[in-house]
């Protein structure tokens, strides 16, 4: 089974945060095992760059671009037109980040948990919406 991982999920990892073993075990066997991959929508990685430029700097924002371009075990996956329209019916029914609803879209399109800690999913993992593997918060 693969996952989709969120911003939130990066961002515990990469702050080394409760949960961030978790993360790390999801990674380390992304680059490890075939058939295993963490997906995560492009949107969610602009999430993490952009939190990063406010937190540490460009500089740290431009290395972790740079590693998700050649090393990250992550699998990026692209806006669609398909996507965003999916991303926009959820956002209508339930109340959510844009770049939450993205995270969401991905998870439920690739029929795949998604690995977040962020409390706005709680409600959506309640109703069905969502499978999700919890990190701590």
């Amino acid at each position: 089974m693969s996952v989709c991982l969120d911003a939130f999920a990066l961002l515990t990892w990469l702050q080394d945060e409760p949960g961030a073993d978790q993360v790390e075990a999801f990674l380390a066997r992304a680059a490890t095992e075939e058939g295993f991959r963490c997906w995560i929508s492009w949107i969610n990685l602009g999430e993490v760059y952009y939190r990063l430029c406010r937190t540490r700097g460009v500089g740290a924002a431009d290395a972790f671009w740079l590693d998700v371009r050649r090393s990250l075990p992550v699998t990026p996956v692209g806006v669609t037109a398909g996507r965003v329209l999916e991303v926009a019916r959820l956002k209508a029914r339930y109340p959510m980040a844009l770049a939450d609803a993205f995270a969401v879209q991905l998870a439920r399109e690739m029929g795949l948990p998604l690995v977040t800690g962020d409390p706005e999913i709680r409600g959506l993992e309640q109703q069905g919406v969502v499978q999700v593997i919890w990190l701590p918060f």
